[in-house]
């Protein structure tokens, strides 16, 4: 069973993967959703002008940052012409710009812009991931994709042992959090936690990896939060403050 197979035999075969290193290779060889593959591969022959000297990525596209991490960033799926095309999360457009830049000046990040796989850039303490591993049409992934790719988070999360906050970049990530908190046999609070920017919810521990966890809500660094004044550089900073308090405290 490889990376492109589906269902629970794909599901076991992925909570058999060693190290987050096999789930990154496992994710940038994943075939397993269609209407995905055609079009993050269509958008890396097609380019963005800016862009046609470059070769794109344009495949399922891995977490990456400290092994040894503290702190884990959920976002909701690679950018088509961001990560689509650089090959790592949240590098290469205006919501990686954001992300790095609050995270160097958090201490959790080497430098404040993230361009490139190979732009040196070192993640301290924080490792980041998306709910989604390819660029949807729209940026909206349907259910079923998001199903296909819970076990990657879900092994993810596992592997990562020393997590003990994890910070959800939109309303998408946080409830898939909760949903493979649930799937993990993790306590959740009830009624369902509501998502909100500084939101706070306390996850209880399960069977294996990391936990108890505060799952920490933050709004996206995308730009129509940005450019909206929905979401500030004040607001941002506090919730890597706030991680790193909590962190800290455990």
């Amino acid at each position: 069973m490889g990376a492109g197979g589906t269902g629970a035999g794909r599901a076991d075969w992925v909570a058999g993967l060693a190290g987050v290193e096999d789930v990154a290779r496992a994710v940038s060889a994943c075939r397993a959703c269609p209407r995905l593959v055609a079009w993050r591969e269509e958008v890396a022959r097609e380019k963005r002008a800016a862009y046609r000297s470059q070769d794109y990525w344009g495949r399922g596209v891995p977490g990456f940052g400290d092994p040894k991490a503290r702190i884990l960033i959920v976002g909701l799926a690679p950018a088509a012409h961001g990560a689509n095309r650089t090959g790592r999360m949240f590098t290469g457009d205006r919501s990686g710009d954001w992300l790095y830049a609050a995270l160097h000046r958090a201490g959790l990040a080497s430098q404040p812009t993230s361009t490139a796989r190979d732009d040196g850039l070192e993640l301290h303490d924080v490792y980041v991931t998306a709910a989604v591993r390819c660029a949807p049409p729209a940026n909206k992934p349907n259910p079923e994709e998001r199903e296909s790719c819970r076990p990657f988070l879900e092994r993810e999360i596992e592997l990562l042992v020393d997590v003990g906050v994890i910070v959800a970049l939109g309303g998408f990530g946080f409830s898939q959090v909760l949903r493979v908190w649930r799937e993990r046999g993790g306590s959740v609070p009830r009624p369902a936690p509501k998502f909100g920017h500084g939101a706070e919810v306390a996850l209880g521990t399960t069977g294996d990896g990391p936990g108890p966890v505060t799952l920490l809500a933050s709004y996206h660094p995308s730009q129509q939060n940005t450019f909206t004044g929905t979401l500030t550089e004040p607001m941002f900073d506090a919730i890597w403050s706030r991680a790193l308090e909590l962190v800290s405290a455990s």
